[in-house]
């Protein structure tokens, strides 16, 4: 299938609520790379034991062949893809192609999009635990005044967007079966951010985030489940490595926020966490037992 097939057929939505068997929701993770998965051991550890739970995709460069041998849960799970380049539509290509491959399977109701650079925080059942019982999906989607927020704004997207509905995020979100259908869907806003949101203005920051903040606002928790370190400014986070994986660099994560959850405060804040560079992972195998738990 084209891109355009593959969005007609997974905007597909059952007319009855009911299904005629017992379905066991799982969440799909889709892992947006452009080639390798560096922290697939780790994950390989996260996964085991809850194969009836989750579903894996991932988006590479179209050239990349990934090496991955037949025990491995990321076998054969990369998808057709094409070049995404950062801050362009295409971008948001990758992300609504992954979106919708994962629908097409009727089990996944929830949709987490993570990099190469990512690495859970919590064992699964937490993970499974914190996102199925969550009443909001999780995108940050927040009006941010200045340069890099309402400055990136064209008064072309009017009327159907307005400066007042513009809003900023993190490219990583974790979200329901309901809105990833919305987002596969959508032929009003695409065209629009296409042509007037190139760089300096970011789309994969604003247009998901603004559509469902006009669509749907009641269904957002308004943050992302990754966590990121911006305190060194620039255009992109911190990178993390060998010698920064100690505990004391996961119970600084662990302890950075306090957050709404369900409407309740909660200190359960962060499910995954990047940018994690390649050397992180020999410290990370030795330390995820005690400190991630698993």
């Amino acid at each position: 299938m084209n891109d355009t097939e593959l969005l007609w057929r997974a905007s597909f939505v059952p007319r009855i609520n009911s299904y005629p068997y017992k379905r066991v929701p799982k969440i799909a993770f889709m892992f947006l790379t452009k080639g390798p998965l560096p922290m697939a051991p780790l994950w390989e550890r996260f996964f085991k034991g809850h194969e009836d739970l989750y579903s894996i995709y991932v988006h590479t460069l179209p050239s990349y062949n990934d090496s991955f041998s037949p025990a491995s849960v990321f076998y054969r799970r990369q998808i057709p893809s094409q070049v995404a380049e950062w801050g362009r539509m295409s971008m948001c290509d990758a992300e609504r192609r992954l979106l919708a491959n994962a629908l097409l399977d009727i089990s996944n109701e929830w949709f987490v999009l993570l990099s190469e650079a990512c690495i859970p925080l919590h064992n699964f059942s937490i993970v499974y635990r914190y996102i199925s019982r969550s009443r909001y999906s999780f995108m940050g989607s927040f009006d941010e005044p200045g340069p890099y927020g309402r400055g990136r704004y064209n008064q072309n997207l009017a009327p159907s967007v307005n400066l007042t509905d513009w809003r900023k995020g993190s490219q990583w979100f974790e979200i329901n079966r309901e809105l990833a259908v919305k987002l596969v869907e959508d032929t009003t806003y695409y065209p629009l951010f296409k042509e007037f949101c190139q760089p300096a203005c970011y789309v994969d920051e604003h247009y998901f985030q603004t559509m469902l903040s006009i669509q749907t606002p009641h269904l957002l928790a308004n943050r992302s489940l990754t966590y990121v370190d911006w305190s060194r400014g620039g255009a992109h986070p911190a990178t993390f490595g060998k010698a920064d994986m100690k505990e004391d660099f996961f119970k600084k994560i662990f302890e950075s926020k306090t957050c709404l959850y369900n409407n309740q405060p909660s200190l359960l804040c962060f499910l995954f966490a990047r940018k994690l560079a390649p050397s992180a992972l020999d410290p990370l195998l030795e330390l995820s037992s005690k400190v991630l738990g698993f």
